[in-house]
């Protein structure tokens, strides 16, 4: 993983660009969001623990099998060998599943963080990894309010892994692997308007089943994965401090007043120690052939 040496310059010019013309960026970001985005609602209520989602993910992207199965007490992360989890809590209305990835935040901290565009929401709604675009300083792991992306640390070529809603199917007009496979249709794709409208319909059909609560219609700002269950979030290990505006939103201000070397100074490095290595070796090749 690695920025080429040979778009530094380009990726120096971009950050700067964003910075000088905040409005003009601000702008487009909006018009983008402004497009309706896909997304998953995750039914609890459905869910039989059966772990069909993660070896579906862990097939479709050349993972380990999952080997370990939901317990109670026993909290099941994602990391660099698994993009999603099932777990199982103890709840007041007896045990409940509840399946964990990447949420695929509206205006995701992870990709405002990102000075070179490598973790970038599409316009379809994922929130994507773009590795030829990675220098490598996981400022997309610090910022993520839910602790998502991982690094590879004991790769040669490390990646940072996280669910990226089968981009790749999603293009293709296919569904995510875990929504086309979930055996008890408690996972299901769709635009996110239609989701939460889904949602709510589900709720107040049946409100003796379902706790009245939707989480990620405002949690962050808003994310592409939607929740239904039959107890409050704080029951289910959600987290329930988040802000209701997006995060990024906390640093607009910040990032067009402070000075741009100290948002730049990251890249800006980078391109000395690529560009002072490279003039090593072409040096050591010259006194090799003296």
């Amino acid at each position: 993983m690695g920025l080429d040496r040979r778009v530094f310059m380009k990726t120096l010019g971009l950050a700067g660009t964003t910075l000088v013309l905040g409005k003009s960026v601000g702008a487009a970001t909006k018009e983008k969001n402004s497009v309706e985005f896909y997304g998953v609602l995750y039914d609890s209520t459905r869910c039989v623990g059966c772990q069909t989602c993660e070896t579906t993910c862990a097939e479709i992207h050349n993972l380990p099998a999952p080997t370990d199965a939901p317990e109670v007490g026993v909290v099941r992360k994602t990391n660099e060998t698994r993009r999603t989890v099932v777990n199982l809590h103890k709840t007041t209305k007896g045990e409940v599943y509840v399946k964990s990835q990447c949420m695929h935040c509206n205006e995701p901290a992870c990709a405002a963080a990102c000075l070179t565009q490598a973790m970038y929401k599409t316009k379809e709604g994922p929130v994507i990894w773009r590795g030829n675009k990675c220098m490598g300083c996981r400022y997309c792991m610090v910022s993520c309010p839910f602790d998502v992306p991982k690094f590879e640390y004991h790769s040669p070529n490390p990646k940072i892994i996280k669910c990226d809603m089968c981009y790749d199917r999603i293009k293709e007009g296919k569904k995510p692997g875990c929504a086309e496979n979930c055996p008890a249709e408690a996972i299901v794709f769709g635009t996110r308007r239609e989701l939460i409208h889904e949602a709510r319909k589900r709720i107040a059909a049946q409100p003796d089943v379902y706790s009245e609560f939707i989480y990620g219609e405002h949690e962050a700002g808003g994310t592409g994965e939607v929740y239904v269950a039959q107890v409050p979030p704080v029951e289910l290990g959600f987290k329930t401090n988040l802000q209701n505006e997006s995060y990024p939103a906390l640093s607009k201000g910040f990032l067009y007043s402070v000075p741009s070397v100290f948002v730049l100074l990251p890249v800006l490095l980078l391109g000395i120690h690529e560009t002072t290595k490279d003039n090593k070796n072409h040096q050591n090749e010259a006194d090799e052939n003296e």
